[in-house]
């Protein structure tokens, strides 16, 4: 091919390659396939490779400039890159809108909000000068980030020159760097085959691609990047939804789906319809930004610490994932319960790893019909504990299995004992063998934890078992500095530590006492009953031995619960332990009788997380006011409150029709 020819089809090929990177990576629509767009790329390659006069370091293809770097290079950028403070719920939504009105006074009578995406990328600012890209950054602290320029440069959705200047000199625009679902997908899957390491998540790989010197490998990544900011100041834009549409001019991709809200129930409806889109969306988000639209507004309000008023971000209750059960396990518990635990491959869940969840009890597997071999939906508890919530039936190959309690205990041998439990309605397994080894390790941890000896983890008590420092939870009274010390891996300072919190731990109530004490059926709300009722240990030890009628009168004590009190005080075992703990130095304090208030007859349900104080404080502050906090949700429950992220027992008391009130209206209800 002559040299004018070769000049004439490299600018061909170059036209319609930014057209065909412009329709992939900026308007999402792809008008070829990825062998038709890889094959002019090829072409235009051999072409310079044979006329390098025509090579141009602007040009799209050249996207990848220079050998890695040895070091990045820190950045301070002109304006602080801010981060943002989240809402869980509604109610913190509304709350925050109330006092960004606080704050404008009388300055607006009505306020537009911009509700866009937010993406879990990797926060990125770059910087144009006279149109042409020529710095790219992390964020970093805010105040100063690193220079990946290079590996920002193999971004094709990043423009290497704007369409349009959007002003003279400098233009700062930020946005996310991100990686698609589908392309993790294929990059797992080749990963897989090569034997490496597979990704755990969109925002880890699109951060690590970015954050290291060969900007060859952050090329191979094919990340992309969505704006969300311009940085300088045009009189002609006047909102934040302006500077959505000035940034899709300048030639940069912005999210289709963000919108203008005319007040804040538009807002909540914007998010409640992502929502239902969420799950299929081609990258991970992890919520929506509210923002007050107006510029001039957003000035007055300014910014509070590192975040802006005028902001806030909505995340997103628990995520679900689906994953294949490959086993179930059996735990034995410190009552000698045994619980079956599903084991799968670690799967994604709330932005962490999950491996193994708890399937409760044999009853909980046969509602869920859920066998070996099945593929479950799971998901996180108020975003910390994993749960199977579904078996996914038609998705069954054949091959999958019942499961089976065992027949013995698979810790001790020993033998397994089907109990009823009228009051749950449902069986249990337990391990007959009270000297069963993991019946006392999980005592243990259950007493220790009940006393708050913050101190004894599960390992330190097992290496304390080792040692033969201890043989039972009356021991860890009877440890000294010189006992711990020694030990490898402790030391004076660790021993003294220990040893200070055993001390100021020997005082404790009566009712944590019988808590502590792992009575079969006597959880936190039973043991607080009996000691209001009898008030000294000795009294209740001399009923439950003699006179059942005396407990069989106390509310909400049952049968099962009756039984197990009188079996446990007529055990000399049990007798002589309460002994040793009296003798090495444990003092239980007397009961308080349930004082009468306005909450007296009141039940509750506390589930979610409260932000204007702790579950515990809270829980003392109904019974101050003679009201019950209950663990589960009955008809019973007088109300339930809800925080943020409530879990189940929110849905429970939406079917039972229990009265559900908010963290506001229970601080009302306080006074």
């Amino acid at each position: 091919m002559e040299k004018s020819e070769a000049k004439k089809r490299i600018i061909k090929l170059r036209s319609e390659i930014a057209r065909l990177r412009s329709a992939y990576h900026v308007e999402n629509a792809p008008g070829v396939t990825d062998d038709v767009y890889e094959s002019l790329t090829r072409e235009l390659g051999d072409l310079l490779s044979k006329h390098p006069e025509f090579n141009d370091i602007n040009a799209p293809e050249n996207r990848v400039a220079g050998k890695p770097l040895d070091k990045f290079v820190k950045v301070e950028h002109k304006v602080r890159m801010l981060s943002l403070n989240d809402a869980f719920s509604y109610e913190e939504l509304y709350d925050w809108e109330k006092r960004v009105k606080k704050l404008l006074g009388g300055l607006t009578a009505k306020l537009d909000y911009f509700c866009e995406v937010k993406f879990d990328g990797l926060a990125v600012s770059l910087i144009y000068e006279n149109g042409i890209f020529v710095r790219g950054a992390t964020r970093g602290d805010g105040f100063i980030g690193e220079d990946i320029t290079e590996n920002l440069k193999t971004i094709e959705s990043i423009p290497l020159s704007l369409t349009r200047r959007g002003g003279r000199g400098e233009v700062e625009v930020r946005g996310e760097a991100l990686m698609s679902k589908k392309t993790l997908a294929k990059l797992n899957l080749q990963n897989e085959k090569e034997g490496r390491i597979l990704f755990a998540n969109t925002r880890n790989v699109a951060a690590g691609s970015l954050r290291q010197l060969d900007p060859q490998l952050a090329k191979e990544r094919h990340l992309d990047f969505v704006a969300y900011d311009l940085i300088e100041k045009i009189p002609t834009v006047q909102s934040h939804s302006e500077k959505h549409e000035m940034l899709r001019s300048l030639g940069f991709k912005v999210e289709k789906l963000d919108a203008v809200c005319g007040n804040l129930e538009e807002a909540i409806t914007f998010i409640k319809k992502f929502e239902k889109v969420r799950p299929d969306f081609p990258y991970g988000t992890d919520g929506i930004v509210v923002s007050v639209d107006n510029l001039k507004l957003q000035e007055v309000l300014g910014v509070v610490g590192k975040a802006p008023r005028y902001m806030a971000a909505f995340k997103y209750p628990a995520e679900r994932a689906t994953t294949i059960v490959k086993e179930i396990l059996v735990n034995v518990g410190r009552t000698g319960v045994l619980t079956p635990l599903a084991v799968f491959e670690p799967t994604m869940v709330a932005g962490s790893l999950v491996g193994k969840a708890t399937l409760h009890n044999m009853d909980q597997i046969e509602r869920l019909g859920l066998r070996i071999g099945d593929t479950v939906v799971i998901e996180k508890a108020g975003d910390v504990i994993p749960k199977v919530v579904e078996v996914l039936v038609r998705m069954r190959t054949g091959k999958e299995k019942k499961f089976k309690m065992p027949e013995s205990c698979p810790t001790c041998g020993g033998k397994i004992e089907k109990r009823e439990l009228p009051a749950q309605k449902s069986v249990a397994f337990y391990c007959s063998n009270p000297k069963c080894p993991a019946k006392n390790e999980r005592y243990l941890e259950h007493f220790v934890s009940v006393f708050e000896i913050y101190e004894l983890g599960p390992k330190i008590l097992r290496r304390f078992k080792d040692e033969g420092l201890i043989t039972d939870a009356a021991d860890i009274f009877t440890l000294k500095k010189e006992d711990i010390a020694p030990l490898e891996r402790f030391g004076e300072k660790s021993a003294e530590n220990i040893v200070a919190e055993i001390e100021n731990k020997k005082k404790i109530s009566l009712s944590k006492f019988l808590w502590a004490l792992g009575i079969l059926h006597v959880g936190e709300e039973t043991a607080r009953d009996l000691a209001i009722h009898f008030g000294i240990l000795e009294k209740l030890m001399s009923s439950a031995r003699q006179d059942l009628a005396e407990i069989d009168n106390i509310e909400n004590i049952g049968p099962a619960v009756l039984k197990s009190v009188s079996d446990f005080f007529k055990d000399k075992n049990n007798l002589n332990f309460i002994k040793k703990l009296e003798k090495n130095g444990v003092g239980i304090e007397k009961a308080e009788n349930r004082k009468k208030g306005k909450f007296t007859g009141l039940n509750f349900v506390l589930t979610g997380t409260l932000s204007q104080m702790s579950r515990e404080i809270a829980k003392e502050r109904i019974l101050t006011l003679g009201g019950k906090v209950v663990g589960s949700v009955s008809k019973n429950t007088s109300y339930v409150v809800a925080g943020a992220e409530p879990g189940s027992k929110l849905k429970t008391a939406e079917k039972l029709g229990v009265k559900i009130i908010n963290e506001k209206d229970f601080l009302n209800m306080l006074g």
